[in-house]
């Protein structure tokens, strides 16, 4: 809680900082500056407290846990004051993962960055290192029609539970955690190392809520779905059920041999989930386990109902002539199963936020929906609880603050992680290629009428810069990663491999199919559209493009890669060719060590 022109505000806070953490954080920088402590050690201490080098040297990625994607209006602005004090290129960034990343800090602008973040409510705890990580969840997670029940509460609990345990900062690898509120899997566990489903289960005539609990998903150079460890884990037992997966990943010595194999999912595929569920149901009769209790202290109650904007019983016509508005609201407003209310989706581009967008999204979370606001995989945000009469005004204030772009999770509506902008494992310039592909399909040109087609709307097209995946090419529609290609004069081009088939969408888990070639990264918007043409014309009548890909296979599109115009040395004529987006440098392929692993 903090005071504010005397007015005392509650911030929905599930982790915070404690003080000495951030003290011992500048004492340790002050040593490290004076060379007292080695780089590795250095190292491994920042990233749990979430500093990640970028490939700059002296620039720091400074990532805000945002768990369950859940963010206040006071905390939107305390993140506009570290953009804009802290930031040289003053924005933040959403991430697929809901957290928020702030980039190019020094070492010292992360500490000044932690004292604002604990005033509000906000850490950076175990964001990054071998850790558990920001949990993700749907962002109608609590008012979802479909769901069993509301997540929050125990997606709060799994959250303090662990962070700052003695075994969970320092294991094998990182664990990505996930949770869905029913079976519709709105978070996508399938893809995640911890899963969690909401369901009800009906036992001697009462109802038991629990979670179906996975383990083992994951994405990168081997993508796996997660296999199911139990069907049902009542939700008194569910946080000693995830202990014991932790400890008994914690503990396998062998996955600390190779760190490119630490993965939980790796565990998985190599011993298969029988063996892995005998060793959880031992774990579980181990002496830490027996009296565990259920965790009722750490479960996360946050009524956002009581922050809820006054009804001023305004008429609801307004913008009722503004095309714009109307078009907006066909693709960014969903109403809520409670009358009068409804969800709107502010469509972010490439997930970046300047300081005054942040503050006008905390001014329009403050003023027409319940000072709360989402952050979504998407890297989008949501708004709930907006009364059908603020529509039109929440609209104006979106313009002004330039965040008024519609067609929220289509094709226009592409997904990047900031590839080598910041990012040492970056091969190419993932968020130039994403402008350029966002362009081009907002600006169709001669394929207008391509775009009409409502099939092809709904599609998703998503990238990385390298194969992690951090961008989530692997479930798009269509997915690009970066690569390099060599070329006949021995010189570079920035590239990107295609996965075509993916899907993440209504309980449909599926890894797009690699498709064999390489497309130059300044053709990539060209053999977008070249697909999306072939798919027009040979698809069945009402085929999606997942079940298109599914019956044609993967060998057309390796034909499309492979009539691309053939790229001739460098020279006047090809130099575009050999430089990757928003650079004006002959591209070269350099990527240093990841901190992801250490």
């Amino acid at each position: 809680m903090i005071e504010k022109n005397n007015t005392k505000i509650n911030f929905p806070s599930i982790i915070q900082y404690k003080d000495e953490e951030i003290q011992e954080y500048e004492e340790k920088v002050k040593s490290y500056r004076a060379g007292e402590i080695p780089d590795a050690e250095f190292m491994a201490f920042r990233l749990r407290l979430g500093v990640y080098g970028q490939r700059q040297l002296d620039s720091q990625m400074l990532r805000v846990k945002i768990p369950g994607g859940l963010i206040h209006s006071g905390q939107l602005e305390a993140l506009a004051e570290i953009a804009e004090k802290h930031v040289p290129l003053r924005k933040g960034h959403i991430t697929t993962r809901e957290n928020i990343q702030m980039h190019h800090l020094n070492l010292e602008g992360a500490k000044e960055a932690m004292l604002i973040l604990q005033r509000v409510g906000l850490s950076t705890k175990e964001a990054c290192g071998n850790t558990v990580r920001n949990v993700v969840a749907c962002p109608m997670v609590g008012v979802d029609p479909k769901q069993a029940f509301d997540v929050q509460p125990y997606l709060g609990a799994f959250v303090r539970n662990f962070v700052r345990r003695d075994f969970t900062h320092h294991m094998p690898r990182k664990i990505k955690p996930a949770f869905s509120c029913g079976d519709h899997d709105c978070g996508v566990v399938g893809m995640h190392d911890l899963g969690f489903t909401a369901r009800i289960k009906e036992d001697n005539g009462q109802q038991r809520k629990g979670f179906k609990i996975t383990v083992g998903g994951g994405t990168s150079i081997q993508p796996l779905v997660a296999e199911t460890l139990y069907e049902f884990v009542a939700v008194e037992e569910f946080l000693k059920v995830s202990e014991a997966v932790l400890r008994v990943f914690n503990r396998t010595s062998w996955l600390r041999q190779n760190k490119m194999k630490a993965r939980i999912k790796v565990l998985i595929h190599s011993q298969g989930i029988s063996s892995f569920r005998e060793q959880i149901d031992q774990e579980l009769n181990e002496e830490w386990a027996q009296n565990y209790g259920a965790g009722e202290a750490l479960l996360f109650y946050d009524d956002e109902e009581v922050d809820i904007p006054e009804d001023l019983a305004k008429e609801t016509g307004e913008g009722e002539g503004d095309t714009s508005f109307q078009s907006w609201v066909e693709t960014n407003v969903i109403p809520q199963t409670q009358s009068g209310f409804n969800f709107v989706s502010i469509t972010v581009p490439q997930g970046d936020l300047t300081p005054e967008q942040l503050r006008g999204l905390a001014a329009i979370a403050r003023t027409k929906s319940s000072h709360r606001i989402r952050t979504t995989p998407e890297q989008n945000l949501m708004l709930r609880w907006v009364r059908d009469c603020d529509l039109y005004t929440l609209y104006q204030g979106l313009k002004e603050i330039e965040l008024e772009e519609g067609n929220v999770n289509n094709i226009t509506d592409t997904t990047s992680c900031p590839g080598t902008d910041t990012c040492k494992l970056g091969i190419t310039s993932s968020m130039g290629v994403n402008r350029a592909i966002s362009s081009a399909l907002k600006n169709p040109n001669g394929h207008s009428q391509l775009l009409e087609d409502s099939l092809i709307k709904g599609m998703h097209i998503k990238m990385s810069g390298c194969p992690n995946g951090c961008g989530r090419h692997h479930v798009a529609d269509i997915g690009f990663h970066g690569a390099a290609m060599q070329t006949t004069g021995g010189n570079q081009l920035p590239a990107y491999e295609l996965l075509v088939g993916g899907s993440y969408e209504n309980a449909d888990l599926r890894y797009g199919q690699r498709v064999r070639g390489r497309v130059p990264a300044k053709m990539v918007p060209d053999i977008t559209f070249k697909i999306l043409e072939f798919y027009k014309e040979k698809r069945e009548l009402n085929e999606p493009f997942k079940e298109f890909v599914q019956r044609v296979g993967k060998e057309p599109f390796e034909v499309i890669i492979a009539d691309l115009p053939k790229i001739g040395p460098l020279g006047k004529d090809t130099i575009d060719l050999y430089m990757d987006y928003d650079k004006s440098v002959l591209y070269k392929m350099e990527r240093g060590e990841g901190e992801c692993s250490v």
